[in-house]
């Protein structure tokens, strides 16, 4: 009777070793793919932040320069005009990328890139739809085959043309002002401080000082 005890307890001892051997062999693996799902979405994240602390921080950079050489000459002359199309295609690869957006954690953050960017965007396309008009119109003045009531209509529809042109500019620098906030909150999710871009703003060449910059956008009398 002592021995088939001996068996049953023996038994029942190494069958709660087998069970407690697949209960630590089920929460490591548990345990394993929760760390390996912490781990690729941190990565993904830190992608994320990395490709949009990027593009924002060269919009920032863009429309900085944007606002230093429209003061420069024509307001709305050849170079602003290129570098405000230059921040329009960093816009259209940030819309062509947008998903990357969902693999940034913090909702808020996302919330605000996406609603600073559609007040970027929307100015922008606006400076770009009157600089059309104003074209147009302009093209149609320099004939010399218009009534004085055509032309002095055209003249009217060219000066709104020019008010829409600056209130966009002037409401695009002002959504502009949020950039750099962007670009902090993206800083501790991607590991980079990005302020290598804004140093290339204010000393676009080594060796140059702030001023020897600057006066790189002033022409020569």
């Amino acid at each position: 009777m002592r021995g088939e005890a001996f068996d049953f307890l023996s038994s029942l001892g190494t069958m709660w070793q087998v069970v407690f051997g697949a209960a630590l062999a089920t929460f490591g693996g548990f345990a394993a793919t929760q760390m390996e799902g912490y781990y690729e979405r941190r990565r993904r994240e830190r992608n994320a932040a990395l490709f949009l602390g990027e593009i924002i921080s060269t919009l920032n950079n863009l429309l900085i320069f944007t606002g230093q050489t429209k003061k420069v000459g024509d307001p709305f002359g050849p170079i602003t005009m290129r570098m405000l199309r230059s921040a329009r295609r960093e816009l259209d690869i940030y819309e062509r990328n947008r998903e990357s957006l969902i693999d940034l954690g913090d909702a808020k953050v996302r919330a605000r890139i996406h609603s600073v960017i559609l007040r970027v965007v929307a100015p922008l396309d606006g400076i770009f739809d009157a600089q059309q008009e104003i074209q147009s119109i302009e093209t149609l003045l320099r004939s010399d085959v218009l009534s004085e009531a055509v032309r002095s209509d055209a003249s009217e529809r060219l000066a709104r043309a020019m008010n829409v042109r600056e209130g966009s500019f002037e409401f695009l620098m002002e959504s502009a002002d949020q950039l750099g906030g962007l670009i902090a909150a993206l800083a501790p999710l991607a590991g980079e401080s990005f302020e290598s871009h804004g140093e290339i703003v204010r000393n676009p060449r080594p060796g140059f000082s702030e001023a020897q910059s600057a006066a790189t956008l002033t022409p020569v009398p």
